[in-house]
């Protein structure tokens, strides 16, 4: 998808317009990784708050955002091209890319930041970064800021507040725009063909690693260029270890399969779930506990909306887990008990969902003034449910023994419900084993 500039500037409008003129903010792109000190790197994921108002992806960057500065409002300090390595590692941004190709005002060698920061803060009132997230870097601002201070007495001005930049910028990332919504559609649609393309290769005898490469086929195939988070895909028993990550046994003739995997593209995550049968057919058992997990799952889709309240999913996700544990004979006694109990736990072990965008499990507070929040339209999240019903489970007949199923889905809140980004991806029991069929 063809870089966008304007989308990125109207970003940095409305985060100045909150930021406020007189005040300065300041972000650190994410440091580069190499692999046990050598010259060999990581594939590098710049970080979230820093692309989502730069669109920046290389490392060695700073950016600083002054509202009303009349030399320029958005400055960013990175790295100086250099065509010796360039050679190496291909080229770099330079001061004059970082000017006409990301909309900064002005740019300098990320070299002289050290030297130049302490006086681009001088004379600000309040000061934003992140507080907390990177010590090294946090500590790099008190120094700045320290020596700012400590030149008042030559009339310099010290900012009067460090505030935290994420209670502005993680508000706005909360609501998706058109081109973050077009993205993380592409990013649904890659991965859905993926978890087909799995579903199709399954053969029992196969080890999960075999299926683990479809998927990451698939996502490089659809354009995608790296997955939003390990994949799990889990196997018999494996299926009820709710964030398994070795995916190396062998899938065996009767198991459940859960995979739970999602491509990334142009940084925006998907996150989906699917559990089918290994040999195509669903035992009883199976298809039961399947059925239960997915109506739970229809039911809090169906509730999403505008003004909903976050904890209402969840509770709607609570109340119908139970009643079809009751109705599939796993749980039985008096409901009203069973929920005080809450006995679906042991089974339904997690929430419902969460918030999704540049990072699988995305920013913005699930609660407002200490009260959950209502939806908007704009925002995606997950759903989720699951049941997991391991192997010496107590009270349980061994029939219903290592079977796990989670079905996920992606769910963009639209002005008057939502819409299922992930819907390519097949899930009805019918569906999965017309494709599956041998």
């Amino acid at each position: 998808m063809k870089f966008r500039k304007e989308e990125y500037r109207n970003r940095r409008i409305q985060f100045m317009k909150m930021v406020g003129e007189g005040n300065i903010a300041i972000l650190n792109a994410a440091p580069e990784v190499k692999r046990n000190g050598s010259d060999n790197h990581y594939p590098y994921r710049q970080d979230s708050d820093f692309y989502y108002l730069t669109g920046f992806n290389e490392p060695q960057a700073i950016a600083i955002f002054i509202p009303g500065r009349e030399e320029g409002e958005f400055i960013l300090f990175n790295r100086e091209h250099d065509p010796e390595t360039a050679v190496w590692q291909g080229p770099m941004a330079g001061q004059s890319g970082a000017c006409e190709h990301f909309g900064a005002d002005q740019s300098f060698p990320f070299t002289v930041a050290d030297e130049k920061i302490p006086s681009l803060i001088e004379g600000c009132k309040r000061l934003y970064y992140s507080i907390g997230r990177d010590m090294s870097f946090n500590r790099l601002i008190l120094k700045w800021f320290n020596k700012v201070q400590s030149a008042q007495r030559s009339g310099g001005a010290a900012p009067s507040e460090l505030l935290n930049i994420e209670a502005i910028l993680h508000e706005m990332r909360l609501i998706k725009s058109p081109y973050e919504i077009e993205c993380m559609r592409k990013a649904g649609e890659i991965s859905a063909q993926a978890h087909i393309d799995a579903m199709k290769a399954c053969r029992p005898g196969m080890r999960e690693y075999e299926l683990e490469a479809y998927l990451q086929y698939g996502f490089t195939k659809g354009g995608s260029r790296s997955p939003a988070y390990p994949h799990i895909v889990g196997s018999g028993a494996n299926s009820c270890i709710l964030h398994y990550s070795q995916n190396d046994d062998v899938v065996e003739d009767g198991d459940v399969v859960l995979i739970d995997a999602g491509a990334e593209y142009e940084n925006y995550a998907s996150d989906i779930t699917r559990t089918f049968p290994a040999n195509g057919r669903f035992s009883p058992e199976q298809r039961a506990v399947y059925q239960a997990v997915l109506n739970t799952q229809l039911a809090v889709i169906d509730a999403i909306k505008p003004g909903v309240l976050w904890q209402k999913l969840q509770e709607i996700s609570e109340e119908f887990i139970l009643n079809e544990l009751i109705k599939i004979g796993i749980l039985s006694g008096d409901p009203q008990a069973l929920i005080t109990q809450r006995a679906w736990h042991r089974f339904y072990l997690h929430r419902f969902g969460h918030w999704l965008g540049l990072d699988v499990h995305d920013v913005g507070a699930y609660k407002v003034k200490g009260q959950w929040r209502a939806l908007e339209p704009g925002m995606v999240l997950t759903v989720e449910p699951g049941i997991y019903i391991p192997a010496h489970s107590k009270d349980v007949e061994e029939r219903w023994w290592n079977i796990g199923v989670r079905i996920e889905d992606d769910v963009l809140v639209t002005g008057s419900g939502c819409e299922v980004l992930s819907a390519k991806a097949p899930k009805t029991i019918e569906a999965i084993e017309g494709l599956m069929a041998r």
